[in-house]
């Protein structure tokens, strides 16, 4: 929603640098980045709720306060914050999907759990764009307004009708129960849960260390999150790279108003919904086809949808820039900004539901890791989206991104589809998640 609004706050907060204007927007998304790596394996050892809540109320808080910041420094550090609470769902989530389905039940869920990080900032500059259309001076106030009140219910939803859903931490809850009833203390070794025993009698210090560290050795010793993260963050960084310039372009290059260049946004949210369902139908389908053929289940059989999306990926991009750098009628882009959408949404819901298959109980920690390079392209494509067009043309910089697609996205399907199990053979912790 701040897209459209940053020109509002940069009259306000006297910004003069269009780097600094971009940066009001994307410094949100640098907080999902830094947020997750704490908060997926922070609910992995004190639970899914506690850690939601907690980071839902930080970005109430800081959300709110950027409505009346005093100066651009301050508005700037309260988006940071804001980002870091609201990036917890995003790794918690795969984690409550893996705690409540099993394999060939998960396709659904992880469906909806993608396409809400995707179809927010769709829609999102819609209202944002007619929010600061029909209120000229103060409309930005009033998109942190509306957004904080809308996380102040979801805040009170939750605090009723949320449960834990972590397996070892309901464990430990039982466990502590029948100590207290038993009167032993509690750090008694005569009643311990299964994942105790398993693990070793480790000192409180010595479990939360370990769990805060797991997403970087995960990014830095597993070969499948390196591609993943790698090819997400290319999509993610291109996805806020078109978020942040459609605006700009449909006003500079069709001449269209501030709330109608903002209805395009609708063309990825086309794509983002057209994806979702068919995507939420055919992961479990083909999961399930693909497992009776051969007997059992394997995570490769999340991937198939994955081929024709990377394929419809770079010619969305393609039609998007060349439509607008030749001026094509403006039909033409905003067919391909439903392709780029449909395209993303279908790698987002393959790949998540292939890295929760994969690590089962440290599911959030291997979504953190990924999710924070690839929310960090998000920050920082949209710094040189400006420069990059100005220099080469729309055309030839989404013929930039539509080739990078290709070189990572084409050759990945496969590669996992025929050495992902030799792969996986070779981890630590998919073995481990395996066996738990």
């Amino acid at each position: 929603m701040m897209a459209p609004a940053s020109g509002q706050v940069a009259a306000k907060l006297d910004i003069t640098s269009s780097l600094e204007q971009e940066m009001t927007v994307s410094i949100f998304v640098l907080g999902f980045a830094v947020g997750p790596l704490f908060w997926g394996p922070a609910s992995e050892i004190f639970g899914r709720i506690r850690v939601l809540q907690l980071a839902n109320l930080l970005y109430l808080i800081f959300n709110l306060v950027c409505a009346w910041a005093p100066n651009k420094a301050a508005f700037i550090v309260f988006r940071f914050i804001a980002g870091l609470g609201g990036g917890a769902p995003l790794s918690v989530g795969a984690g409550v999907l893996s705690d409540l389905w099993r394999a060939e039940e998960r396709g659904k869920g992880a469906a909806l759990y993608s396409l809400g990080p995707l179809l927010g900032p769709a829609l999102g500059p819609v209202m944002g764009a007619w929010i600061v259309d029909k209120v000229p001076n103060d409309g930005y106030r009033w998109i942190f307004i509306s957004t904080t009140i809308f996380s102040a219910l979801v805040q009170l939803i939750g605090l009723f009708g949320l449960r834990e859903t972590y397996g070892p931490v309901l464990l430990r809850q039982q466990a502590a129960a029948i100590k207290k009833s038993m009167g032993l203390p509690f750090d008694s070794d005569r009643v311990q849960t299964i994942h105790e025993v398993k693990s070793g009698r480790k000192s409180y210090r010595s479990v939360v260390v370990h769990g805060m560290l797991r997403p970087f050795a995960l990014i830095a010793t597993e070969p499948i999150i390196q591609l993943f993260t790698a090819y997400l963050s290319l999509i993610y960084g291109t996805i806020y790279l078109v978020l942040t310039t459609t605006s700009a372009i449909y006003r500079g290059v069709y001449g269209q108003s501030v709330g109608i260049s903002g209805l395009h946004y609708l063309s990825l949210a086309l794509g983002f919904m057209i994806a979702s369902q068919g995507g939420a139908r055919y992961l479990d389908v083909i999961y399930r086809k693909l497992t009776a053929k051969e007997g059992k289940g394997r995570p490769e059989f999340r991937l198939p949808l994955v081929i024709p999306a990377s394929i419809f990926l770079p010619l969305g991009l393609l039609m998007y820039g060349w439509g607008a750098e030749k001026r094509i009628h403006w039909i033409f882009p905003d067919v391909g900004l439903v392709l780029v959408g449909f395209s993303m949404i279908i790698i987002f819901q393959s790949s998540t539901s292939y890295l929760i298959d994969l690590y089962t109980l440290h599911a959030a920690s291997a979504l953190a890791a990924t999710i924070c390079f690839r929310s960090m392209a998000g920050c920082f494509f949209p710094w040189f989206a400006t420069y990059m067009y100005d220099g080469i043309g729309y055309g030839w910089g989404c013929t930039i991104l539509a080739a990078v697609a290709i070189i990572i996205g084409w050759p990945s399907t496969p590669l996992l589809w025929f050495y992902g199990e030799r792969i996986r053979s070779r981890s630590r912790y998919v073995a481990k998640a395996a066996a738990k």
